[in-house]
């Protein structure tokens, strides 16, 4: 003896054919992104905008002050040595992450994309910090900390973010 199927998904009588979508005249049709897909997720949005504006941030003013004829100088993060220079190659870095994983080009499964994320923006917000606190001497005359410099900070705390987003959304 056979029992019964309460869902008998075969019977052609039991089919109902599904309406179709209707659309409103004059609205397009707009489509919908799926979240989490691609560039944009949330972590991987915030982390390669706050790649770029840390690699672009090494090209705006970091010092700033008046000098002894009285015209205002300004020095950018590029020309404070070392330090500028490694923050454009952190952002750069960043960025290529993020051109690198949307061409398929993935890092192995054993180190997490989210935890190279946090430890770029780490090192960027430790070499910052070392320029807002120490501006090097041979910059005496520009005593004054510019919107570069502030930039540059605010965007390599936004990295560290967009790494505890992405291993968030990892989980």
């Amino acid at each position: 003896m056979e029992t019964p199927d309460l869902f008998d998904f075969d019977d052609p009588e039991t089919e109902e054919a599904a309406p179709p979508p209707q659309r409103r005249p004059g609205r397009p049709s707009v489509p919908q992104l799926r979240p989490g897909s691609g560039i944009w997720s949330a972590g991987e949005r915030v982390a390669w905008v706050a790649g770029l504006i840390l690699m672009l941030s090494s090209f705006m003013g970091w010092y700033s002050g008046s000098s002894v004829e009285g015209p205002t100088l300004s020095v950018t993060g590029w020309h404070t040595g070392t330090i500028g220079k490694v923050v454009f190659f952190l952002g750069l870095a960043l960025v290529v992450l993020a051109i690198l994983r949307e061409a398929g080009i993935e890092l192995p499964p054993a180190v997490p994309e989210s935890l190279v994320i946090i430890a770029i923006g780490s090192l960027a917000t430790i070499l910052v910090l070392i320029r807002v606190i120490s501006i090097p001497d041979t910059f005496a005359g520009t005593s004054g900390r510019s919107i570069g410099l502030w930039i540059a900070l605010v965007s390599a705390l936004a990295v560290i973010a967009a790494g505890l987003l992405r291993a968030g959304e990892d989980l």
